[in-house]
């Protein structure tokens, strides 16, 4: 199986390369656009900021080339974020893949922002999610989520439900982290392996 994981600089990508590794896959670290057209499955990890993950995905014209893949998709985390169509997070436009525009968490003296930490999955309405159960605990790290809609296919809540992961057509996303999600990531990486 061909795997490229897309390079934007996005921070996070060899504990994803790892994640793989574990699984007996090796996979392509790649910002080539032809590499990535031809690979079986693509995964888009991210940390950081959504402006200079855009402004590195223009530079390197994958911004173009990611709306039109047909192949399954995979985008972690600001990976997630990032297919939406805009986000507060300095007033970025985004890919505008799914319909959901990125918010912060709004500041409380109940709960603490960033969400960091383990939290479980709700809601649960994909064959990424083969072999969970609701309740399962991920690992997630963000400021800033989309909220629940059509696209959603999992929930979590912080305080109030926002989409843990989402689709449309080729493309799945999930807001925490499969690579640092123990057994519960690795399965969603193995499910996705199958898609």
């Amino acid at each position: 199986m061909n795997i490229a994981v897309v390079d934007y600089k996005g921070g996070n990508v060899q504990s994803v390369l790892f994640a793989l590794e574990r699984l007996g896959v090796s996979a392509t670290l790649t910002a080539d656009a032809e590499t990535i057209r031809r690979a079986d499955k693509v995964l888009f990890p991210g940390e950081g900021e959504a402006a200079s993950a855009m402004r590195e995905l223009r530079t390197q014209g994958l911004d173009k080339l990611l709306p039109t893949l047909t192949q399954p998709f995979l985008g972690i985390c600001l990976g997630m974020q990032l297919l939406g169509t805009h986000s507060e997070e300095n007033d970025t436009d985004l890919l505008g893949i799914l319909p959901f525009a990125v918010q912060r968490f709004p500041a409380s003296a109940d709960y603490k922002v960033p969400h960091m930490g383990w939290n479980t999955l709700h809601a649960l309405q994909s064959p990424l999610f083969a072999g969970l159960r609701e309740g399962d605990y991920v690992y997630f790290v963000h400021s800033y989520f989309a909220p629940v809609g059509d696209y959603t296919i999992a929930q979590g809540r912080y305080p109030a439900p926002f989409s843990a992961a989402v689709q449309h057509r080729n493309f799945y996303a999930v807001q925490f982290h499969t690579e640092k999600s123990g057994a519960v990531g690795t399965r969603i990486l193995q499910n996705f392996l199958t898609l």
